[in-house]
């Protein structure tokens, strides 16, 4: 199986008195990196969930939303009240912050109570928390990562049409190879008789077989027909294949470049730049690969 490093998914469960809400969403990244954005009540949580992340995705930047939505207005809806301790925690602080700054203005009680901690949740215990949020952010990791490997599959056929193309242009260049070297050693011969008109045969035709030499693609072909089954097989061995593909990417892309230097005719000028476009097509699908 093909992963993408960009996937989404999104889960939620009641709790009766209020409802917890995740989402995880993924990019690509050279690393690993994973980011939380939780509410007070689920912080908890970020450790066994980091772990859990880590023992299932290998490449990718990370991001974890995860809060309570109160179930407002029923039956059984959880109360709050201020914590008398962070009160008088916070009545301190204030105390201290005036007699330095006596200018400050005094907190709203709007403010006091979004104060992280003033707000005392009696409505649902820590460990009920804690083991249904695990539970849920299990399913929901595992929605998360169908997500990837539907994406990875969908840039592998990408990758494998693309892979089919080179292959089929680097066949039409090979019958083209022979006629074109032919022809421009006529061309090269006819232009140094004219310079030198007495200029001898078995030198024209050693110093024409020298360069001849320096021009021949075969191995130029040979090298991209080698790289490119190593991508089909790469592709369906599956697994964490980004970075190998990647550096695949830059040895066809090595090798398109050196048939376009090479190159004595229009037509195989024509097969190195559209390889050059397939393979930098190839290339951005293989970025979202793990």
């Amino acid at each position: 199986m093909i992963h993408s490093m960009t996937g989404y998914a999104a889960a939620s469960r009641d709790l009766g008195t209020a409802v917890i809400n995740f989402e995880i969403k993924s990019v690509n990244s050279r690393y690993l990196d994973i980011g939380f954005r939780m509410g007070e009540d689920l912080r908890l949580l970020e450790m066994a969930l980091r772990e859990r992340i880590s023992e299932r995705v290998g490449r990718g930047k990370i991001e974890v939303r995860g809060y309570l939505q109160a179930q407002v207005g029923q039956a059984g809806s959880r109360r709050q009240s201020p914590d008398a301790l962070q009160l008088a925690e916070l009545a301190r602080l204030t105390g201290e912050v005036r007699q330095v700054m006596p200018e400050a203005s005094p907190l709203s009680v709007a403010e006091i109570l979004r104060w992280p901690g003033v707000l005392a949740d009696q409505g649902i215990p820590p460990d009920l928390m804690q083991a249904t949020g695990l539970e849920l952010f299990s399913a929901l990791l595992d929605e998360f990562m169908a997500s990837r490997n539907r994406e990875g599959a969908k840039l592998a056929d990408v990758l494998r049409e693309r892979a089919a193309r080179m292959r089929e242009q680097v066949t039409s260049v090979m019958p083209m190879v022979p006629a074109a070297l032919d022809a421009y050693r006529e061309r090269l011969a006819a232009r140094l008789r004219e310079a030198v008109a007495n200029l001898d045969e078995d030198r024209i035709r050693q110093e024409i077989g020298v360069f001849a030499a320096k021009i021949d693609v075969a191995e130029e072909l040979a090298r991209l027909n080698t790289h490119l089954d190593e991508v089909e097989r790469v592709l369906k061995k599956g697994g964490a294949v980004g970075k190998r593909l990647d550096f695949l990417m830059q040895e066809l892309n090595r090798e398109a470049n050196t048939l376009a230097s090479k190159s004595v005719s229009s037509e195989v000028t024509g097969v190195a730049l559209e390889l050059k476009l397939l393979i930098e097509q190839m290339r951005e699908q293989v970025q979202n690969l793990e």
